[in-house]
């Protein structure tokens, strides 16, 4: 088997990604949820046709990130944990990500813009609900579930738009270096 050092350097390019947008953007409130994790599992849940394999690079990313944070965190470096209660959710929502990433196989800008919409909106619509069920300053009514949500739409607002910018750089990127390789492949 072949190493494709430009598509190593590529995956290697999603993590820092991934890493750096922690770092920065996660401290500062005005920029809560703008990520890329979300567009880096459903870019690999489209373009790595190996099912079981297309669930290692969004993981890989968030997990080395976290790792990253909890390091910072440690030594005081970090205002906040990598790792923390709510954690494992993040990583099976990812999955989830990754799925709707399946559905969008194929070249029709409708299913990367439906995607791109989809994938935040349940990250939204199921952490929030196990937000509200396990947290105690939640009511267990109508009125808390909707303060629940109200609370988090800054975070889903900037969720959804960072999955649209950070797929389309990607999805350019990614087709920009397999075209490249085919042209030199042929000269």
């Amino acid at each position: 088997m072949k190493l494709n050092y430009k598509l190593i350097l590529f995956t290697a390019l999603l993590v820092v990604a991934a890493v750096f947008s922690k770092l920065y953007f996660s401290t500062k409130l005005e920029w809560s949820g703008f990520s890329p994790i979300m567009a880096i599992a459903l870019l690999a849940g489209m373009i790595i046709k190996d099912k079981s394999a297309s669930f290692l690079l969004p993981l890989a990313s968030l997990f080395i990130s976290d790792i990253i944070i909890e390091v910072l965190f440690r030594f005081k470096l970090f205002p906040y944990e990598g790792f923390y209660g709510y954690q494992l959710l993040n990583y099976a929502l990812l999955l989830v990500t990754t799925l709707v990433g399946w559905l969008m196989k194929g070249n029709k800008i409708s299913r990367v813009i439906g995607g791109a919409i989809i994938a935040p909106t349940l990250f939204f619509a199921l952490s929030n609900l196990t937000v509200w069920f396990s947290a105690s300053f939640y009511t267990k009514d109508l009125n808390g579930l909707t303060e629940c949500y109200v609370a988090a739409l800054p975070f889903y607002l900037h969720s959804l738009i960072a999955t649209f910018v950070f797929l389309l750089v990607f999805l350019f990127s990614y087709n920009f270096i397999t075209k490249s390789e085919r042209k030199l492949l042929v000269a």
